[in-house]
């Protein structure tokens, strides 16, 4: 949850952006939860169980990952659970099948144009909302990303393409630029100012098909 003040902008409706004979990719709102039982704002299970017939049928509506609930962007659902299981083995970094995804993000001025981190990410406790990011942890906490900024605004702060090397991990983008100093526009939890956290999944790479979510008014 977040804290009690914070602003979130719950969007219009959900859109299927593609879709295949077994998996399909969404764009998922701001102010919507990936899941059922999250709280009281929309979720994307229930709203994939209604229209698409098929992912009723799986668990959390055939979602193979989650995004929080102030970031909007793209959403991948399985329709089977074989395939269910195949993007969730790859999103983990297991076999064949190679899935990539790329951010915007609007974060504190000063980052440097480009480059990487590669820490570690473990919750202080349990329910904690927020994660510890160290230089040094076992290999299941390691979070790797790289950046690149597309442009610079001494007021809504810098404009950045973030991209996931490897498997996610909670709050990785949020946590780790906020590491370096920069954590992103509107975090609070991170030490930005208050109001909702400025993060997009912007594109989803499966295989080789590449689906974009057309970026937010924060992010043009």
């Amino acid at each position: 949850m977040d804290r009690p003040g914070t602003v979130l902008f719950v969007d219009t409706e959900p859109a299927i952006l593609y879709r295949s004979e077994h998996w399909l990719v969404l764009a998922k709102p701001s102010g919507w939860h990936s899941v059922t039982g999250s709280g009281d704002e929309p979720d994307i299970e229930t709203w994939l169980r209604a229209r698409v017939p098929a992912c009723s049928m799986l668990d959390e509506g055939g979602l193979v990952h989650r995004l929080d609930l102030p970031t909007s962007g793209c959403l991948l659902a399985a329709t089977d659970l074989a395939t269910r299981q195949e993007l969730r083995d790859a999103m983990s970094g297991r076999g064949d099948l190679n899935i990539t995804k790329q951010y915007l993000a609007r974060c504190r001025v000063g980052l440097a144009e480009q480059g990487e981190f590669d820490l570690h990410f473990t919750t202080r406790h349990r329910g904690s909302r927020k994660v510890t990011v160290s230089a040094k942890g076992e290999p299941h906490s390691r979070g790797r990303c790289a950046w690149r900024v597309l442009s610079r605004d001494s007021h809504r702060g810098e404009l950045v393409r973030v991209d996931l090397l490897g498997p996610g991990r909670r709050h990785v983008i949020r946590a780790g630029l906020a590491h370096l100093g920069h954590p992103l526009t509107g975090d609070e939890l991170y030490g930005g100012q208050a109001g909702t956290p400025q993060l997009h999944a912007w594109a989803l790479v499966v295989g080789d098909v590449r689906v974009e979510s057309p970026p937010p008014v924060w992010a043009t």
